[in-house]
């Protein structure tokens, strides 16, 4: 058992932080002194890593605690996909050094920002998360699925993937314009009602998964033609960015 102020002294954490996640239920201790004080085993010091990872990939801490309290977290699934969400970071880390560096011996000639595009790593950060544990709009969307039949559930996949063709059919228009919009709008709407409550927030995620990539954009663009699920992410981009 190690106490507080040495598990502070172990971790770097503050004995203050230490008491504010026991007094939020993100992390315990698993006994206390005679004289109050908290007192760790090797088992809590093995969570503390889990939610120091968490939180050097920027998780806040009630999504943390929410990860940790969930039936379904794998501790080793998700090591793994704490440690691919790190090197997303290096790498990106890696382009600014070299976008600085390159002003510094060059000077700025070109307006090149691709260094700071965090469109990969916010992508895998959102497929991790729902693999993590059962959010709300998870539990939301196995609700509803549950309530509908197999030939039920077949229909909406099949109208879902039929928005995407809509948007493959307007590629030519600007994300911008009104009619791409409304479409947006509709894909927001259709989210929602056989889905999970689709925010602004969560359809912007949406739309950057839909452009990093893998099956996500392979189904997309089959159903609307290549280049759609990145027209898609642009248009739902436009939308959010007006909500604002």
């Amino acid at each position: 058992m190690r106490t507080v102020k040495e598990v502070s002294e172990l971790t770097g954490l503050s004995v203050r932080t230490l008491q504010y996640y026991d007094n939020i239920g993100l992390l315990h201790p698993d006994a206390h002194t005679d004289a109050g004080y908290r007192l760790y085993d090797d088992t809590a010091l093995d969570t503390l890593r889990q939610i120091m990872l968490f939180r050097e990939l920027g998780f806040p801490l009630r999504q943390i605690r929410e990860i940790l309290n969930s039936p379904e977290y794998d501790k080793n699934k998700a090591l793994e996909q704490q440690i691919g969400l790190l090197m997303l970071q290096k790498e990106r880390l890696e382009r600014l050094i070299l976008f600085a560096q390159g002003i510094q011996t060059r000077g700025v000639n070109e307006m090149d920002f691709t260094a700071f595009d965090r469109t990969k790593l916010d992508a895998y950060a959102a497929r991790a998360k729902e693999e993590w544990g059962h959010t709300k709009e998870y539990e939301e969307s196995q609700k509803k699925a549950g309530l509908r039949t197999a030939a039920e559930e077949d229909a909406v996949i099949r109208s879902f993937l039929r928005l995407f063709t809509e948007f493959g059919g307007m590629r030519e228009l600007d994300p911008d314009s009104p009619p791409v919009q409304e479409q947006v709008a509709r894909l927001k709407e259709f989210i929602t009602e056989h889905y999970y409550t689709c925010t602004n927030e969560i359809l912007n995620g949406l739309g950057k998964m839909y452009a990093a990539g893998g099956e996500f954009t392979e189904n997309i663009d089959r159903a609307g033609g290549e280049g759609t699920a990145v027209f898609t992410a642009a248009a739902i981009a436009a939308y959010c960015a007006k909500a604002q």
